[in-house]
């Protein structure tokens, strides 16, 4: 009982601070995953072909925005280390040349995704889809430097602790979308019926709204007074931005990986055919309730060991990050058993199709199982970002999704003729994998610092 009461005593200041960081973050998360859900519940009972149409879009722009929230989170430990030392016009100017670094990314990112619109032809989807796909992409395409733009200010907001106003501007953005949705694919107010053009319109223009949210508070509240001095002391920095860089890539790298594998599935899946299409699509929304539960955690997790690194505090570091885990599977668990019990409901809730719905119920057993693999590469990845050490990252997160998840989907899933359950037998393996190398990685390098801190 002593030994209890002092593990509890060790982790309740842990599990207080990253519940008070935390839980905003996961507020708002659930948000953004509001409005994923409610494009997939409107645009399901307007019509299944749409509905798959929109799972191949929202995955191939999904890998990319991740690619983009990855190197934008160079920026939290980045500011929370300046931020432990109180210096804050330095953070203004990192908030400056990160801001610049993001827009740089966002134009690229454009770019490639262009590319790919010119090819959406020859990537083996169902020829009917390809008209409901092309507007669709083109309207996601158009919003992408928002969402870069906003990535950066919210790093920022979220390295000097303050989650509290990315979650009401986030909160906001997913009302106005949902408003959005009911207006514009349904045909309401006089507007024509747009469909899944209707839903993609929607979404740019909350996305916009968040983007000047972000700017409009920075701008007028006192609060960011001698953060906005920072940002009028100098210009942009391009060793600055090489520096952000250096620490953003490889986290957009691991972060991509893991969302590619993800996407490539989803072509796949694709390959199996449109009703696959459609329930790996509503699976995959309900499955990231849980993910973004566990990001709020985990980011919570990156603020305060950057903190701590910023007060040569090492110890600390890792009692956040364990107790990230810890807050992490209990959330894991809640999520988990309501989607358990009602698994024979969960399609109902997105389509009439009786045959889509008999294919979720059947996706519950795998995401069951990976939920321990998911807390653990969320938790230990983000401590290793808020430690700045990044280099393990890339290398980890391609053996484990690319070399173990992957092929043994691809195996599961068409050779051994699985099909949709194949494929999603292959994510346990591949989150798994990834959380016990993060773990490693993470209690190595801890130990190292606090040796070198003695």
């Amino acid at each position: 009982q002593v030994v209890y009461c002092k593990l509890m005593l060790k982790y309740t200041t842990c599990y207080r601070d990253l519940s008070y960081l935390g839980i905003p973050i996961i507020i708002g998360q659930i948000g953004t995953i509001v409005m994923s859900f409610t494009d997939t519940l409107m645009i399901g009972h307007h019509s299944t072909p749409e509905l798959a149409a929109a799972s191949f879009v929202n995955n191939m722009f999904t890998l990319v925005i991740i690619l983009a929230l990855g190197f934008s989170y160079s920026i939290t430990p980045t500011v929370g280390s300046h931020y432990g030392r109180e210096e804050y016009q330095r953070i203004g100017q990192i908030l400056k040349n990160g801001i610049a670094g993001n827009m740089a990314l966002a134009f690229l990112l454009v770019g490639v995704m262009a590319l790919l619109y010119w090819n959406l032809g020859n990537l083996g989807q169902p020829e009917e889809l390809l008209p409901l796909m092309r507007p669709y992409f083109l309207v996601q395409l158009v919003s992408l430097p928002f969402v870069c733009f906003a990535n950066a200010f919210k790093q920022f907001y979220d390295g000097i602790t303050n989650t509290r106003t990315p979650m009401y501007i986030l909160l906001i953005g997913n009302v106005l979308n949902i408003i959005g949705n009911w207006i514009l694919i349904y045909g309401k107010l006089g507007l024509p019926e747009m469909g899944l053009l209707g839903a993609g319109l929607s979404t740019l223009i909350a996305r916009i709204f968040v983007a000047f949210a972000f700017v409009w508070v920075f701008v007028i509240s006192r609060l960011y007074q001698q953060y906005r001095k920072g940002w009028q002391s100098k210009g942009v920095s391009m060793d600055e931005i090489r520096k952000l860089s250096t620490l953003g890539i490889p986290i957009a790298l691991q972060m991509g990986l893991e969302t590619g594998a993800f996407s490539l599935s989803s072509l796949l899946v694709g390959w199996i055919g449109t009703t696959a299409l459609a329930a790996h699509q509503i699976m995959l929304t309900i499955s990231q309730l849980g993910f973004m539960i566990y990001y709020g955690f985990g980011a919570a997790v990156a603020i305060k060991v950057s903190l701590c690194v910023g007060l040569r505090n090492y110890d600390d570091a890792g009692r956040y990050s364990h107790a990230g885990f810890h807050l992490a599977m209990m959330c894991a668990t809640a999520v988990t058993i309501p989607i358990v019990i009602f698994r024979d409901s969960l399609g109902i809730l997105f389509t009439d199709n009786v045959e889509v719905c008999q294919l979720v119920s059947a996706l519950v057993l795998p995401f069951v199982i990976y939920q321990v693999g998911d807390c653990l590469q969320c938790a230990y990845s983000n401590g290793l970002r808020g430690l700045s050490v990044v280099k393990p990252l890339v290398p980890v997160a391609f053996f484990a999704y690319f070399v173990v998840s992957l092929p043994i989907g691809y195996l599961l899933g068409l050779p051994l003729g699985l099909g949709l359950e194949g494929v999603w037998f292959a994510f346990p393996a591949g989150l798994t994998t990834a959380g016990i190398c993060y773990l490693y990685f993470f209690r190595r390098n801890q130990k190292r610092m606090v040796q070198l801190s003695e």
